[in-house]
Formats: C-alpha cells, structure tokens, sequence
C-alpha cells in the first residue's frame, strides 16, 4: 500500500504546476484562468441529461490567439442560430413575378427551336431581391448551388380555345449553364376532340424540385408557339416562383 500512495505522489508531483493570483496552470507558467491546461484533457465518463431543459452545452471557442476556450452555450441559442441560418438562406433564394399585361414572347439564338420567352420585367416582381432577376434577358439568376423549387403558370388567351391548336403549344422552362441552354420542363396545353367541337385548354402550370447550379439561369416561355395568334397575347397571363429548399 505504502508503495502505490509514494508512486501516486512521485507521479503528481513529475507534473508540473503553477499558480499565479489564484489561478492554475498545468504545462503552463503563466495561467490564464482559474484552470489553464496547456495540453489534451480525458474524460473517462460523463453523466447522461436527462433532458435540455435545465442544462448548458459546452462549446469550444477557438481564439484568434491559437489557444481554445471551454464556454457554456444554451441549447436555445444553438437551436436559433441554426433556424436563423435556415431562413437567411431560404429567403436569400426566393423570387416571384406575375405579368398580366403587355405580354410579348421572345426568341434568341441560345433558345431550342420552338421556344420563345415571355418578357417578363423587374416591375413585375411580387416578391424576392430585385438582384436575382435580370431584365436584360429577362432571366432568374440562381444565387447559390442546391435544390430549388420552380413553379409556372400561364394562361394564353381567356384560358379556353375552339379548336385543337396546331403545333402543340405549351409552356417550358428553359436553364442556361455556361452558354447552353437546356429545357428543364415542359407541359403542353390539353384539349378535347368533342366530334363537333375540338377546345384546347390553353393554361397550364409546371411544379416541381429541380437541381440547380450558382450562376444558372432560369427563363420562362412557351413552346411549340411559332403558330400562335399574336393578338391573343394581350389577353394572356404568366406568373412563376423561384425559391432554394435544401442544399
């Protein structure tokens, strides 16, 4: 027994200690705390919360000083944090338009054959940074990587024709990367053959989750429209939304 308590003891003194005004450090002489460890700490075993209520979450700081601090966090803070860093980045992402007048489509080299833009404008903005649309060509710019969702609706004319239009004719939203532009989604106008009378249902919507890239940017149109009457346009009606839902 004697043996073992002069082996403890030779073994805490071979540690060296410092105190300076009440504080202690271990492998350090100038402690800058009550407790200054200068090196690893082993825990063999720590009791289970029951819950969170009632208890703190010890966080390490890294200081700029290259050394660590050990504080006490409220769960609630880190909860907060975390639904505050959520929302910033959803709400950073999000846009929606609605254009109910003065609706004309466009056609540029990039666009696949059939497709035309509608020309939407930043004065038609209903909600999001005016930063993420462009007017130039009337594009959503997609502010950071992730999964967005996409919604687009439009209704040419008063919604209902009497007759099938020809050339299948629908709307589409097109993503251009890098100089290429790919139609992500399409869906044409329904109609019905009723023998005496053949109607198209001339307004559809798309919705849907789709994996998107910084710096990708969203048009909205239709397609198969190089037959479509022009001057139904005027009565014609297009809205879309644009917002991030996960990384």
């Amino acid at each position: 027994m004697k043996t073992k308590i002069c082996s403890a003891l030779l073994a805490l003194l071979s540690i060296p200690f410092f105190a300076q005004s009440g504080w202690v450090g271990i492998n350090t002489a100038n402690p800058q705390a009550n407790l200054d460890v200068n090196g690893t700490i082993k825990i063999r075993e720590t009791p289970v919360a029951p819950a969170l209520p009632g208890y703190e979450i010890l966080a390490v700081n890294k200081n700029t000083g290259g050394d660590f601090q050990v504080a006490q966090v409220s769960p609630q803070l880190i909860a907060d944090f975390v639904i505050s860093q959520v929302n910033s980045g959803v709400s950073t992402t999000v846009y929606a338009a609605k254009k109910s007048a003065g609706i004309s489509l466009l056609s540029l080299g990039l666009f696949p054959t059939g497709f035309r833009a509608v020309n939407f404008t930043a004065a038609e903005r209903t909600v999001g940074p005016t930063s993420l649309f462009t007017e130039t060509d009337h594009t959503y710019t997609v502010p950071s990587s992730g999964t967005y969702a996409v919604g687009f609706t439009f209704r040419y004319g008063t919604g209902l024709q009497a007759a099938l239009l020809s050339n299948s004719p629908g709307i589409g939203i097109l993503r251009t990367r890098a100089g290429a532009a790919t139609l992500i989604d399409s869906r044409t106008f329904s109609g019905a053959n009723l023998i005496l009378l053949s109607l198209t249902i001339s307004e559809t919507s798309i919705n849907n989750l789709y994996t998107l890239q910084a710096g990708d940017k969203l048009t909205f149109g239709l397609t198969g429209s190089s037959l479509l009457d022009a001057g139904l346009l005027g009565s014609s009606v297009g809205s879309f939304y644009v917002y991030k839902v996960s990384n």
